[in-house]
């Protein structure tokens, strides 16, 4: 075992040349450095943001959806069945037709109420209109407290106006108490979000949202231990700062006010495409890949860390592209309300699907920007970072 952490916690995988974790273990007097044991606090920490959530969800969260006449629906139960039962957990939830007739011969139903059963129990796993509201409005409220901290800390840092100070005397950059809040927390409520998958009604997107989770919360604990958190801190508030949006708009939709629902999914758009898109690019890869190399150097988990941030501007690539197709389809479905109350007049809808329309068509100019982004931070490691290398 004791060969194993030491093989994981190689000083020449995490730290740069010439520094030992020795170095940082004891700093002067009030000074703190990061520690791997500090993550540790973030599952209670998770533990408490849940309860939390299972509170705001009863208590304020359905209070306003009740408010909001947002009701829980009540879908028909599937009639218990043994047989159909282990189909649909242990063979298919959508059976074709030979699977179908099959069943059909051996309970003696005509298709048509085998077909009927498997809808229905396919409705019963599904989350209510309800449900979703509390779920988003308790996101909406994380994402909305969390980023506000965010830029208020941010906002006072030196990193946040010159990223350059990411990489001054790293890796001795002092752990400050806000900037340990602003971490833990962020990693406590994705751990929060890993446990409710568990307790949550299975959704088909179960696995996927696992796996982001999972990773988010790799990429955070990674750059904590390895101490570049000031850069860290700088991509948490990016992601943030559209994540509220999405909520916000999701809370509308469920209300049914489909004019604000347009009008945020517009501006959450138009913010993920300037976070994502420009900003992480231009000016988090710009520090990562081209302002550390000059001021530290490169090292094995400098190379990893980049190229994991290499991969999430991808992934903002590939988001980015099925935004714009929502946004197309609503424009080709030419989404009309059925609830009068609601419902904008004819100028306004075509004035909002053109806003959406050019949503969508900024969003793939983007697209294509980011990808030529890329390129230029290829040919510029090439021309300028590679010839070091060969040295």
């Amino acid at each position: 075992m004791a060969a194993l952490s030491a093989w994981f916690w190689n000083e020449r995988f995490w730290l740069p040349h010439n520094v030992t974790w020795a170095d940082l273990a004891d700093p002067a007097p009030g000074v703190e450095y990061p520690k791997a044991g500090h993550l540790l606090s973030a599952l209670p920490l998770a533990l408490g943001i849940f309860a939390v959530r299972i509170f705001f969800e009863r208590y304020i969260a359905g209070p306003c959806a009740s408010i909001l006449q947002i009701q829980m629906e009540l879908s028909r139960r599937a009639q218990p069945n043994a047989i159909l039962e282990k189909v649909f957990t242990s063979i298919t939830k959508s059976p074709d037709s030979r699977h179908l007739e099959g069943l059909s011969k051996q309970l003696d139903w005509d298709v048509r109420k085998v077909q009927r059963w498997f809808r229905h129990r396919r409705n019963q796993d599904k989350p209510s209109t309800r449900t979703k509201f509390c779920e988003s409005m308790w996101r909406f409220t994380f994402y909305l407290c969390i980023f506000i901290y965010g830029i208020r800390f941010l906002w006072q840092s030196l990193w946040m106006w010159d990223t350059r100070q990411c990489w001054y005397n790293y890796p001795y950059q002092v752990l400050t108490s806000g900037l340990y809040y602003y971490y833990i927390t962020e990693l406590a409520f994705y751990w929060s979000l890993m446990f409710s998958q568990f307790t949550d009604i299975k959704r088909k997107d179960f696995l996927i949202m696992f796996v982001h989770h999972l990773a988010t919360v790799s990429l955070i604990s990674f750059s904590y231990v390895n101490n570049m958190l000031r850069v860290g801190s700088l991509v948490m508030c990016i992601h943030d700062s559209s994540d509220f949006l999405l909520e916000a708009a999701k809370l509308a939709n469920y209300a049914r006010y489909q004019r604000l629902c347009d009008f945020l999914f517009v501006v959450f758009s138009m913010i993920f495409f300037g976070t994502r898109l420009i900003i992480f690019p231009f000016w988090i890869l710009n520090t990562t890949l081209f302002e550390s190399w000059e001021i530290i150097g490169p090292y094995p988990s400098w190379w990893l860390f980049n190229f994991l941030l290499l991969v999430l501007q991808v992934l903002h690539m590939l988001w980015s592209y099925l935004i714009a197709r929502i946004a197309f389809k609503a424009i080709m479905r030419g989404k009309v309300c059925t609830n009068p109350p609601f419902c904008p007049d004819r100028n306004l809808l075509l004035l909002l699907l053109n806003s959406l329309a050019l949503g969508s068509f900024t969003l793939s100019v983007a697209s294509a920007v980011s990808l030529l982004s890329l390129l230029v931070f290829l040919v510029r490691f090439v021309v300028v970072l590679y010839p070091r290398l060969c040295v």
